[in-house]
């Protein structure tokens, strides 16, 4: 091996680390106010929405990745619900790699940086969890990052309104599998 690359590890049990406790944790604070108030905001102004409408959205958003005018991603950045998942992440100190929230098109409310798209609703993420009700949890399988040398997984669930019966939108969050697996290492 050459230039000073390390091998990668072998793969952790992302299912057996992100434990039920570390799920109930993590809707502990999707349960704060800000997080179903912005998506049943951009349900009720989004809910409605085309195949085509959702396409081109994605397609808009997928173009400002490379522009230096951005105003669905800047929008998207500034809400606050993007700031309190920002905030979120940086509490995490490094648990958390990325965060996002989706209405119930599947499309991004809020954020902690910018996604590669808009619309999530033709993934796993979406398509495993918002359809499947009230307390689906999604576990994607562990994903080495080269460039931060960490396992990494997305956890994947519904998100429903405290007030309300059914879903309205869906959560990603990406754990650093290889934090959470030294956080829960003995200690001594």
């Amino acid at each position: 091996m050459t230039s000073g690359a390390r091998a990668e590890p072998a793969a952790p049990d992302a299912k057996a680390l992100i434990t039920p406790a570390v799920i109930e944790a993590t809707r502990a604070w999707l349960t704060n106010p800000i997080v179903p108030l912005s998506v049943n905001a951009q349900n009720e102004r989004r809910g409605n929405l085309t195949q085509s409408e959702i396409d081109a959205l994605d397609k808009q958003w997928r173009a400002e990745r490379e522009v230096a005018d951005k105003p669905l991603i800047s929008a998207t950045l500034s809400a606050p619900l993007s700031i309190y998942l920002l905030r979120v992440q940086a509490g995490s100190l490094g648990l958390y790699t990325e965060l996002f929230v989706m209405d119930a098109n599947g499309l991004n409310v809020g954020q902690s940086a910018i996604t590669g798209d808009y619309w999530q609703g033709d993934e796993a993420k979406f398509q495993k969890t918002f359809p499947e009700g009230r307390e689906a949890v999604f576990i994607d399988e562990p994903e080495w990052d080269a460039e931060r040398q960490i396992w990494r997984a997305q956890l994947n669930m519904t998100l429903a309104d405290p007030k309300g019966a059914g879903p309205i939108g869906a959560a990603t969050i990406e754990i650093n599998l290889t934090e959470l697996q030294r956080r829960t290492m003995p200690q001594g």
